[in-house]
C-alpha cells in the first residue's frame, strides 16, 4: 500500500487542513519543517525525501474555493526544486478545457473532485484530454455525506456513483472524507473502500483520519491501494521506520 503525503495550499502557504473548515486553516507546523511553518516548497522537498514515496497530493484550496490557481507556486512544487513530477494536483478541474492549464506544469496526476465537478458528463472528456497524466476522481464526502453539485443524482448510493465514475475511464478513485481530515479520529468508510476494490477494477485510495501504523494496517486489509496522509506525518507518528511497499 502506498503512502501519499498531502500538501494543502492556501494563499501561498502550506496549511494544516482540519475537518474541512477552510476559513480556520493555519500554516502547517510539522516535524518535517522545523521552524519553517507554512513553507510549501520546503515541505515538498521533505516529502520527496521520505522513503519510497512516489506521489504527493497537492490541493490548491484557492482554486477549489473559486479563486485563481496558484500557478507560480504550483510550478515550483512540481519542479526539481520541490517534490518533482510525481504530483497529483487537485485544482478545481471541472472541464476538458481546464486540463491544458495544468498539464503544462508537469503533473503526473490530475485529481477531479466531486466537490468541484458540476457535470459528470465532463469526466470522459477530461480523461481524454489528460494525455500523459492519470485522472483520479476524488469522492469528496463531509462526515459521510457526498459533496455533490447539481449535475449529479442526489439519490445515487456512493457505490453506484463511484461505478459511474469508473465507467468514464478514470485511473483511480479516492474516498476522501473532509470531515475526518486532521481529526485524529481514525479512518472511516473501510467497508466502502473494500466494496469499491471488489467492483471498480481500478485503484482505490483513502483519505482522512489516519493516526498511525495501526490505521494503515486496517486500510491495507481492505485492499486499499494507497492512503493520503498529512497530520500523522506532521506529528512524527509515521517516520522513516515505516517504509512504503509501493502500489499493488
Amino acid at each position: 500500500m502506498e503512502i501519499i503525503p498531502v500538501l494543502d495550499l492556501q494563499r501561498g502557504q502550506a496549511v494544516h487542513a482540519r475537518r474541512g473548515e477552510r476559513s480556520g486553516y493555519a500554516p502547517v507546523e510539522s516535524v518535517l519543517l522545523g521552524d519553517r511553518a507554512g513553507d510549501a516548497l520546503a515541505l515538498a522537498r521533505a516529502y520527496r525525501a521520505l522513503p519510497s514515496v512516489r506521489h504527493c497530493y497537492v490541493a490548491d484550496l484557492d482554486a477549489i474555493q473559486g479563486g485563481s490557481r496558484q500557478e507560480p507556486l504550483l510550478g515550483s512544487l512540481i519542479s526539481g526544486d520541490g517534490f518533482g513530477s510525481g504530483v497529483w494536483l487537485d485544482a478545481a478541474i471541472a472541464r476538458a478545457a481546464d486540463v491544458e492549464q495544468v498539464l503544462h506544469l508537469g503533473v503526473s496526476g490530475i485529481v477531479v473532485g466531486l466537490e468541484t465537478l458540476a457535470d459528470r458528463r465532463e469526466l470522459a472528456g477530461i480523461v481524454a484530454a489528460a494525455v500523459g497524466a492519470e485522472v483520479i476522481f476524488s469522492l469528496d464526502l463531509m462526515n459521510g455525506r457526498p459533496m455533490r453539485r447539481d449535475g449529479w443524482s442526489s439519490g445515487a448510493p456512493l457505490e453506484a456513483l463511484a461505478a459511474d465514475v469508473a465507467d468514464a475511464g478514470v485511473h483511480g478513485v479516492i474516498v476522501l472524507d473532509l470531515g475526518r481530515v486532521g481529526s485524529d479520529e481514525g479512518p472511516g468508510h473501510l467497508e466502502l473502500v473494500a466494496a469499491l476494490k471488489r467492483k471498480l477494477g481500478c485503484p482505490v485510495y483513502h483519505g482522512g483520519g489516519v493516526r498511525g501504523p495501526a490505521d494503515l494496517a486496517s486500510l491495507d486489509a481492505t485492499g486499499c491501494d494507497g492512503v493520503l496522509v498529512g497530520t500523522a506525518l506532521h506529528a512524527g507518528r509515521l517516520g522513516p521506520a515505516y517504509r512504503v511497499t509501493g502500489s499493488r
